[in-house]
């Protein structure tokens, strides 16, 4: 057979496609991949966390007792015991989540998707924090919503600010805890306010949290499908406290938007891997997170500390950052006339990145801002990269 290959074939892409657009944080990954660069720009978890040896226990114990099964087709909705453990960890304090409340998900991301396919039309507002994170935008975005933001402050998002963009919104969507990109925490005060306002204004409440058990201090957070679990839609995710590496999150939701979701799911994928969750649930079971965890804060919060510490020798005054008490990241904000973009330029010339924080708003994105993250960066390498950082700002002051 021949083929003639003088008139190549011209791809036509769908209108979704076409306006798909690139993440600014994968994007700038590419360039750290280099070992020489001081990294601040991905909010990857730090390696020294993963329990690989655990993994590997529960790899092999689950192959030779269960291999068939593993490696089999799964359910959609997900491995029953696995959901059960979610759904008795959740059900305290009164709260009662049942399993059938549970949807197992390909990492955090795919259930964002899910949200944005079940819940979203073309044209309908969504609402978001200012800044939000940037995943949330981009799988929401697909689905082409009208994006209204909601104020925020250093105690988190605003409830009473909901009220005058909540008409005709479809969701709203938050991360109470340690935020993405702020690493701001929504006050226990206004959580309580912001599920009464959601629940009185009909507007489901998306509460993204991946990042609450990563409290420096150990105090637990209340979350806040447990004051309204017919309102409001958690989503959990095993990759920060074990490893990304496995894929695997879930939502706890309503009955009939669990259905949905999976009814979605089947066609996205038919069901999350069995084999890795099988696994994790060998290695939850028996309660090592419990032990397990605190390693994963005590390490965060030196490293926190340890960028905290340098930016306040290294910053110039009008320079203002927040203070996280758990989780990943920390927010600058530069004085207005200095752009994070051209900045970054010329760190990225001195081997540091970093992530410029316009790409997490929605909407009026504020040009002199950005994230930092500092959970896989040593101490000294956190220092180094934090005076570069701030000789290259005090030059633009």
């Amino acid at each position: 057979m021949t083929i003639d290959h003088s008139n190549p074939l011209q791809w036509r892409f769908s209108d979704r496609a076409t306006a798909l657009q690139s993440s600014a944080i994968r994007e700038i990954l590419k360039i750290t991949q280099q070992p020489e660069i001081i990294s601040f720009a991905g909010g990857l978890p730090s390696p020294a966390t993963f329990p690989v040896d655990v993994m590997k226990a529960a790899f092999d114990k689950v192959l030779t007792t269960s291999g068939h099964t593993a490696l089999q087709y799964g359910p959609t909705d997900g491995y029953m015991p696995l959901r059960q453990w979610i759904a008795d960890s959740f059900s305290k304090d009164g709260a009662k989540i049942v399993p059938e409340q549970v949807l197992m998900v390909s990492g955090s991301q795919q259930a964002l998707d899910l949200l944005g396919k079940v819940l979203i039309n073309e044209g309908d507002r969504v609402l978001v924090e200012t800044p939000s994170y940037l995943g949330a935008l981009q799988a929401f975005s697909v689905y082409g919503p009208k994006f209204a933001s909601v104020q925020t402050d250093d105690d988190g998002l605003i409830p009473s600010s909901i009220a005058p963009v909540a008409e005709g919104a479809r969701l709203l969507y938050s991360l109470p805890n340690f935020q993405n990109p702020t690493g701001r925490t929504l006050s226990i005060a206004r959580r309580h306010e912001l599920v009464e306002t959601c629940a009185r204004l009909g507007l489901p409440l998306i509460e993204d949290d991946p990042y609450g058990a990563l409290s420096y201090n150990g105090d637990p957070l209340p979350k806040m499908v447990a004051m309204n679990p017919d309102g409001v839609i958690y989503m959990g995710s095993f990759s920060k406290v074990l490893t990304p590496g496995i894929r695997l999150g879930y939502v706890v939701a309503p009955q009939p938007l669990v259905r949905r979701l999976e009814l979605a799911k089947q066609a996205a994928d038919l069901h999350t891997a069995q084999l890795t969750q099988m696994v994790v649930h060998e290695v939850v079971k028996d309660g090592f997170l419990d032990q397990h965890i605190p390693t994963i804060r005590d390490l965060y919060g030196k490293q926190c500390q340890a960028m905290l510490d340098a930016l306040a020798e290294f910053f110039p005054s009008g320079v203002k950052w927040t203070r996280p008490q758990g989780g990943m990241f920390i927010w600058v904000t530069l004085p207005q006339h200095i752009n994070a973009v051209e900045l970054l330029d010329a760190a990225i010339k001195e081997k540091v990145a970093f992530v410029p924080g316009a790409p997490f708003y929605a909407t009026d994105p504020l040009t002199n801002t950005l994230r930092l993250s500092f959970v896989t960066v040593p101490p000294e390498r956190i220092r180094h990269g934090v005076s570069v950082l701030g000789r290259l700002i005090s030059a633009r002051m």
